[in-house]
């Protein structure tokens, strides 16, 4: 009878770590931030979009994702937007492309063997390459010309996403960017 209370208390403390890990895994941040601790964000009032790349006048679709969530943060932190040549912060942002190897499908294998000897096959998965890219966001004192905030996603857009799952996760992920601005 002993044991069994004692096998049924050591089965609870190891759902309850489980548990624990799942939930922290599913709090891990989906980006990261850093900050001129110099800076004085309580002086920030006002913002602007930084100027475009002029080799390119057309805003993309993804750019007007990223700055309709922008402007919607920047609001909910009550500052203003204001003209280029009188505002405090100046965002820029970006996408940083990256590209990665994703494999998809099943390996077969056979192999024999016996002692120090052995014979297998197997086949390959399909691996294709993919285009991704993460967000950047900076803010930009506009007198000083420095960066004194930035965020950046670890979640990544890719070709294959949806316009509805783009919206999305540009609005998640600068959701949880402005979640640390100002910096405490």
């Amino acid at each position: 009878m002993f044991r069994a209370a004692m096998a049924y208390q050591k089965h609870a403390f190891q759902l309850i770590v489980l548990l624990g890990v799942v939930a922290l895994t599913g709090c891990a941040s989906s980006v990261t931030t850093d900050y001129d601790s110099s800076a004085s964000f309580a002086s920030y009032k006002t913002w602007a979009f930084a100027e475009k790349d002029a080799s390119n006048d057309f805003m993309s679709l993804d750019s007007g994702r990223v700055e309709a969530a922008v402007k919607r943060e920047l609001e909910q932190e009550s500052m203003q937007e204001a003209p280029q040549d009188s505002a405090d912060l100046l965002v820029s942002y970006r996408v940083e492309d990256a590209e990665k190897l994703e494999s998809s499908g099943f390996t077969y294998g056979l192999g024999l063997g016996r002692g120090n000897f052995g014979f297998g096959v197997s086949t390959a998965p399909e691996v294709r390459q993919v285009k991704e890219g993460k967000l950047v966001v900076d803010l930009v004192d506009r007198q000083t010309e420095r960066v004194i905030w930035s965020g950046i996603s670890r979640r990544y857009l890719n070709e294959r996403q949806s316009p509805e799952a783009r919206s999305e996760l540009i609005d998640e992920v600068v959701a949880a960017m402005f979640e640390k601005y100002p910096p405490l």
